[in-house]
């Protein structure tokens, strides 16, 4: 998906709205907490973890912001950039949208003040506007490219297609693995998990956590089934689950070596170990997939003729450039 230029700007002037919004709420709760340690400590669910006013966000608007960032510097640099637009817009619908009948829940209140739930409201309503905004402003804004040298689209490599197929599609169904089990454990806490309620905590900005699970693992297989026939939009899809990935999977190593579980690794019981693995497990195949997908593959094939390029590029059109398109036979033949 080649973009115009004003699309471009548009797009980077969004991407950089979004993490301007997201970067507001996480200093603030580096302020709230009296400091980025406990912060970090209350992120990563330390049990010794002290903070003195509600957070509002969580680890993954990091990952957000640095989402928008990269976009942003990809669509000022490249007219090839469209799909990433896409699927910026794409996470910050499904990231937001829950915060339209969260946010201003009376259960909200005890925790966070009123002025500060009704910014929380606007600001929902603004990523959501601006994610839309990304999507229609990268369909309206493609174009055919001009010449040949143009860069196109990249897809995955052959060979990174397939290693971010078995990366990404292990990650999601590790993810629903989990969900299914804590399903039969505790029973209790759904439908709220999903949707938000009394049952469970979140912070006001956040979805709640199974909602952010299921799109997760959602993400995860939907990049994966697209890197095995090495699709365009799989490269920035990938890279946003295989983000999420990292830093999900580093929050659990840390809770790990904070809590020395792995010291005492043999003594956990079975399924504690399985929770201290699959840290390191989405810590290396989000480490992976980011490797591979971060270098572009072959582009993708060019225009039909008479579809790119202007006149003269490809197959010449018939009447254009080469002999004319034969006459009918004169009667008789």
């Amino acid at each position: 998906m080649i973009l115009t230029r004003g699309a471009r700007v548009t797009g980077a002037v969004l991407c950089a709205a979004l993490a301007l919004i997201v970067a507001g709420w996480v200093v603030r709760d580096v302020r709230a907490a009296d400091g980025i340690e406990h912060l970090w400590h209350y992120w990563a669910g330390y049990r010794d973890a002290r903070v003195s006013l509600g957070p509002t966000t969580s680890p993954y608007d990091v990952v957000l912001f640095v989402v928008y960032l990269a976009v942003a510097v990809a669509a000022v640099r490249s007219s090839a950039a469209g799909v990433a637009l896409v699927a910026a817009g794409v996470l910050t619908l499904v990231v937001r949208l829950p915060g339209l009948w969260n946010i201003g829940q009376p259960r909200m209140d005890p925790r966070f003040a009123d002025d500060l739930r009704t910014r929380a409201l606007l600001c929902a309503f603004a990523s959501l506007a601006a994610g839309i905004a990304l999507i229609i402003t990268a369909a309206a804004g493609r174009r055919a490219p001009h010449d040949p040298s143009e860069t196109l689209p990249a897809r995955p490599g052959q060979g990174a297609g397939v290693i971010a197929f078995l990366c990404l599609g292990a990650a999601g169904a590790v993810t629903i693995a989990w969900e299914i089990r804590q399903a039969v454990r505790v029973p209790s806490i759904y439908p709220d998990w999903f949707l938000g309620g009394d049952r469970i905590f979140e912070g006001l900005t956040d979805p709640p956590p199974g909602w952010f699970t299921a799109v997760l693992a959602l993400l995860c297989l939907f990049a994966a089934v697209s890197a095995l026939p090495r699709a365009v939009h799989a490269r920035p899809f990938g890279l946003i689950a295989a983000a999420l990935l990292l830093g999900g999977g580093g929050l659990g190593v840390a809770r790990s070596v904070h809590e020395r579980l792995l010291e005492n690794f043999a003594d956990l019981p079975f399924e504690a170990q399985l929770t201290v693995a699959t840290g390191f497990f989405e810590v290396l195949a989000g480490a992976v997939v980011l490797l591979v997908l971060a270098l572009p593959g072959p582009a993708a094939p060019p225009p039909l003729p008479g579809q790119g390029y202007g006149q003269g590029y490809g197959y010449p059109r018939p009447g254009v450039f080469g002999p004319p398109p034969p006459s009918q036979p004169p009667p008789g033949w």
